[in-house]
């Protein structure tokens, strides 16, 4: 026999939960909430913008990947660092060329969180659905803007398996109920309530889900929903923990769980639970970034009496962003756009600064990371050692 699906049921929407059950693990939420606000406050403007950064660079980044889609994380923080009005300078970065897809998520992230204040609508759903395909371009054919998802081709589902044998995991409310469905959750969304702002994101996260309203998307604007809760939850634009970052790690309790509550009663205690749980990981991983913008500005601070040309501070912060890769001559000439024998120069400076260090092996291969200050000794013994940018520039 078929389950009925939420939306299916009498009392659809009257979603409710175990509030007393919540009621400890919401605390320690808001707890750890209000402390890392806290210590992100006392880092001083700039040190906070960068952790903003580096959390919305994270978010956007890991909110596609959930969907499959892989952005280029040097255009993202590119973007990301334009519309907060951070020069991450370096002439690796003045040409950078940002995607449509890249810049679309960017402002969709943007319009949730730093205007978290104004009304949600229909109309600044269907912006957002737009900045999300640009192209409206889904593969099987054109995304329908400006407007709900329409079923021309048959009822809204998730489905898995081959052909014949599918799976339905979940079907959408049909495409005539969407006005109806979209006006009371927009009603909901922007009243003044007293329900938390924590399980408010929460709730909006999974309403809008099993909504289901458009063609594409749905899930990146479930989550920039929650983003914009959580944003009104703080009375605060400034985001320094990532969500969907979390999600991304727990991406397979994060469908089971949702299929799961799609399927149940409208008793959502479990998914409730399971997004405080998520939000609490998500807040503890937040240190992590904390820990990295403070090794960075201590990295700075080593170096700030090292005479560093341009292109030698544009690479280096890229090492400490977490350049993808291993670092060698021919990557430092093409992205800092100079010659290889310049790109020779420049690491043999670093390296005799106690900047770089030289990693094993070498040849051609020859790779570099950053030192870690804590033996001085490193770089005569790299030079000892035959490091062959060294060797090469010695020669000419």
């Amino acid at each position: 026999m078929r389950r009925i699906h939420l939306h299916e049921h009498p009392d659809w929407p009257r979603f409710h939960w175990n509030h007393e059950a919540l009621a400890n693990l919401l605390a320690t939420v808001r707890y750890r909430q209000g402390r890392l606000f806290g210590r992100m406050e006392a880092l001083g403007f700039d040190l906070r913008q960068e952790a903003m950064l580096r959390t919305l660079t994270e978010d956007v980044l890991k909110t596609s990947d959930i969907e499959g889609e892989t952005l280029d994380p040097e255009q993202v923080r590119f973007s990301l660092a334009r519309h907060l009005g951070i020069d991450i300078g370096g002439p690796g970065h003045m040409d950078c060329h940002v995607d449509r897809n890249v810049e679309g998520i960017v402002r969709v992230m943007f319009d949730a969180t730093s205007c978290y204040h104004l009304p949600l609508t229909a109309e600044r759903l269907w912006d957002w659905r737009a900045l999300l395909f640009p192209d409206g371009d889904r593969g099987s054919g054109r995304i329908a803007t400006g407007s709900w998802r329409d079923d021309r081709t048959g009822p809204m589902q998730v489905v898995s398996g081959p052909v014949g044998r599918e799976r339905v995991h979940f079907e959408a409310p049909p495409a005539e109920r969407l006005d109806r469905e979209m006006e009371r959750f927009l009603e909901w969304f922007n009243e003044s309530g007293e329900m938390d702002g924590v399980l408010r994101a929460g709730l909006a996260h999974l309403w809008f889900v099993t909504i289901h309203p458009f063609d594409d998307g749905n899930g990146r604007i479930a989550r920039a929903i929650a983003d914009m809760a959580l944003a009104r939850s703080e009375q605060s634009p400034q985001r320094f923990c990532s969500m969907s970052s979390q999600i991304r790690k727990e991406r397979t309790d994060y469908y089971k769980i949702l299929e799961a509550t799609q399927q149940g009663s409208m008793d959502v205690s479990v998914w409730m639970y399971w997004f405080l749980n998520c939000l609490k990981r998500a807040i503890d991983g937040a240190e992590t970034t904390l820990d990295a913008v403070l090794d960075k500005d201590r990295f700075w601070q080593r170096v700030a009496g090292f005479p560093l040309n341009e292109r030698q501070r544009d690479m280096l912060t890229r090492l400490l962003d977490g350049f993808e890769g291993k670092l060698t001559t021919s990557k430092w000439a093409k992205l800092a756009k100079c010659s290889h024998d310049t790109a020779l120069r420049d690491i043999r400076e670093l390296i005799e600064g106690g900047i770089l260090l030289r990693n094993p092996g070498g040849g051609r291969s020859t790779s570099y990371k950053l030192a870690d200050f804590e033996s001085p000794g490193d770089a005569e013994d790299d030079m000892e050692a035959g490091d062959p940018a060294a060797q090469d520039l010695a020669g000419k």
